[in-house]
């Protein structure tokens, strides 16, 4: 048996009643499910694995090891058994549930969306298989209404229900029905935070300026002293740019709520980043002993737009022993190149970082590709939370879906990530990109951007992925783009709003079917261009584990 560290008396009882009966499944089943309770989902896996070597096709061992797998990303280990195991139950509806989820977590949406089916048949009230149903649906890109309607009948209260219906009504061009139920919902349930965030962005993306934050206002008269509301209000706005508007918010909450961190944290990033230096440190170092890594890292940021970049340096470089370390590598990176510190040479100059691919013969058809792109940009104004400047983005996962230019882009995308990771440099453990590598390819996120006239990226970062990208799909003909570097990628440019004169370590001219692959955490953006139209795909390579 493989070594397994359980946790109480429990699981050091079950290691060694298994050791003596290692033929015993049921004992290997309840060893199985305390390794999940002790977080140990790898070994409880392996654990469900030799309960289906001692019972072939058992549906509950099956079930249970496609949810380890889930946890530890080894969805493709399991795929076969699970499946296997499916078509030897034909009327176990929890096993056809696991089946989808598995399949759904390898963007394997057609069989993902049968599985479902074929649970939701078999369960037809069971809320979290209608759930999972209609999220499939969704992210397959078909119609997935009545799916999400129907599963909101059964939980009525489910928030993460309520915002998948808002997502499918949009994305089937009913934005003012969804803006509609939106408002209803929150009338009925005005603690709902992330419905009234959702809510917010969706009108910001539909060209509303003002009055998008209108549903957290009538939340707040009916609940002035509800903290969480009062954070993502002011969240909102700060994403906004409004940051005179969040300030404003923030001295009525404290008039109606008391004092509270909350407040305390926000008036310092506002003041940070509206350039009040002297304010924004007051409030930073009375907050000096809370230990908050999201508010570290806007502390390091607000000190080297001040001029202070070793200061944000000695500030920022403990966060890299942390949970938080890929927020705080991109400003580290700024810091050192403000101070010729060598260091930032070894966090991103090398050149394998950094990788260009031709992909235009690999795909079949880049026309019919832009076509099926430009269907799904249903927006009319760039997203609240995004980089975007003079363009939209499309809304969920654009590799889950199934028309056929998509499935032959991604798998174009995979061959090309492949050969990427390939050519990298030795492994570093130190590297927060080089330090591990290995294992299937995977993506935490992927959509389409078109932008027009004017438009560009804002210098960002993905601190969600491992790699991200730049595909170009369709791209103005020169003459409208403007003079070069028009619509060209910049790769290791400052943000402008933190005023560092710092420009890009590398510009990447667009070219149809070329795809740029460089690290999640440096830093990238794009130029403006004159005229036209320029869309591309861009996506987030999960990191390895």
């Amino acid at each position: 048996m493989a070594a397994v560290h359980p946790q109480g008396d429990e699981g050091r009882r079950l290691v060694a009643a298994v050791a003596a009966a290692p033929r015993d499944a049921e004992l290997r089943r309840a060893l199985a499910a305390s390794l999940a309770r002790a977080g140990e989902p790898r070994a409880a896996l392996e654990q469900y694995r030799s309960v289906l070597g001692l019972k072939p096709n058992d549906p509950d061992a099956a079930a249970d090891m496609g949810l380890m797998a889930l946890r530890c990303r080894a969805e493709k280990e399991v795929l076969g058994p699970v499946r296997s195991a499916a078509g030897a139950n034909p009327g176990h509806a929890r096993l056809w549930q696991v089946l989808g989820l598995v399949h759904r977590a390898l963007d394997e949406l057609a069989p993902a969306m049968a599985a479902f089916d074929r649970a939701a048949a078999l369960a037809p009230q069971d809320r979290l298989i209608a759930h999972g149903r209609a999220r499939a649906w969704f992210d397959a890109g078909k119609p997935a209404v009545d799916l999400f309607e129907r599963a909101r009948r059964l939980t009525p209260d489910d928030e993460s229900v309520f915002i998948g219906l808002m997502a499918a009504l949009v994305a089937a061009g009913r934005s003012e029905e969804a803006v509609t139920a939106a408002q209803g919902a929150l009338r009925r349930n005005p603690d709902w935070v992330v419905v009234h965030a959702t809510l917010a962005s969706h009108l910001w993306a539909m060209g509303a300026r003002e009055g998008f934050t209108a549903s957290f206002e009538a939340a707040l008269r009916a609940s002035p002293r509800n903290i969480l509301l009062w954070k993502e209000l002011v969240s909102t706005l700060i994403h906004a740019g409004r940051y005179e508007a969040a300030l404003e918010a923030i001295g009525r909450g404290r008039a109606v709520a008391g004092p509270h961190l909350v407040f305390d944290a926000n008036e310092a990033i506002c003041r940070a980043e509206l350039g009040d230096a002297a304010a924004a440190d007051r409030l930073y170092e009375r907050l000096a002993e809370v230990n908050d890594p999201v508010l570290t890292v806007r502390h390091v940021r607000h000190l080297l737009r001040s001029g202070r970049p070793e200061e944000a340096e000695r500030i920022g470089l403990p966060l890299t022993r942390t949970p938080a370390a890929k927020d705080v590598w991109p400003y580290l990176s700024l810091a050192w190149r403000l101070t010729a510190n060598p260091a930032w040479e070894w966090l991103e100059g090398d050149p394998r970082l950094v990788g260009t691919y031709e992909l235009a013969e690999a795909i079949p058809s880049l026309e019919a590709l832009a076509a099926s792109l430009r269907a799904l940009h249903l927006t009319t104004h760039q997203p609240l939370i995004q980089s975007v400047r003079g363009g939209t983005q499309t809304d969920g996962m654009l590799f889950a879906r199934t028309e056929p230019e998509i499935r032959s882009l991604r798998a174009a995308v995979v061959e090309a990530v492949q050969g990427h990771i390939a050519q990298l440099p030795p492994p570093d453990p130190r590297h927060p990109v080089l330090a591990r590598r290995g294992g299937d390819v995977r993506f935490t996120g992927s959509w389409s951007i078109r932008l027009t006239a004017g438009g560009s990226h804002t210098n960002h970062i993905h601190p969600a992925g491992w790699f991200s990208s730049a595909l170009y799909v369709s791209l103005p003909d020169p003459a409208e783009r403007g003079p070069e570097p028009a619509g060209w990628l910049t790769l290791g440019e400052a943000p402008s709003e933190l005023q560092l004169d710092l420009p890009p370590t590398r510009l990447v001219e667009p070219k149809a079917g070329r795809l740029v692959l460089f690290p999640s955490i440096m830093w990238h953006g794009t130029r403006p261009f004159a005229a036209g139209e320029r869309l591309t795909v861009a996506f987030d390579v999960a990191p390895p584990v």
